[in-house]
């Protein structure tokens, strides 16, 4: 039965890291079906309330699945450089991918959050270009798929 629960877990977690990141990238091609004048790196256009709206629940879906695989991965707490060397090479990639999983989920959630903003209605002015902020969020999401299915099985399979 654990196994049946472990696979189930795996793919939640991909199905809800692979729903954000299409949410993701179909917020990208919203944005770019508004109207809009770009000048280098500088562009004029109206928001997009349809980006904006997919933007947001990308970046929620990422942060639902972040949280789900920390509360079920467990903590593996390496407090020092020894205990790392010491630990079981199952813990040392679990802690790895715990870590790498934090970073995708920093620069993921940070490009959905600003391309989610740049579509905010009270936003319609000029400025800095924030092309591809959304895409690129999108596909993390699919990156931190592959990391947090793997630090679960690590970290599970760590416990026993």
């Amino acid at each position: 039965m654990v196994k049946a629960g472990g696979i189930l877990v795996c793919i939640l977690i991909v199905v809800i890291d692979i729903a954000a990141g299409v949410l993701g990238i179909k917020a990208e091609i919203a944005q770019n079906e508004v109207k809009h004048l770009r000048l280098w790196i500088f562009e004029c256009r109206e928001p997009s309330h349809e980006a904006f709206m997919l933007g947001l629940a990308a970046a929620a879906l990422l942060g639902i699945a972040h949280v789900i695989v920390n509360l079920l991965g467990g903590c593996n707490c390496i407090c020092s450089q020894d205990e790392l060397q010491k630990a079981s090479p199952n813990r040392q990639l679990s802690v790895a991918c715990f870590i790498f999983t934090w970073i995708i989920l920093a620069v993921g959630l940070s490009m959905l959050v600003i391309g989610t903003l740049s579509n905010n209605k009270s936003r319609a002015s000029c400025g800095f270009s924030h092309h591809h902020f959304l895409s690129i969020g999108g596909i993390l999401c699919f990156v931190h798929a592959l990391f947090s299915v793997a630090y679960y099985i690590a970290s599970t399979a760590s416990d026993t």
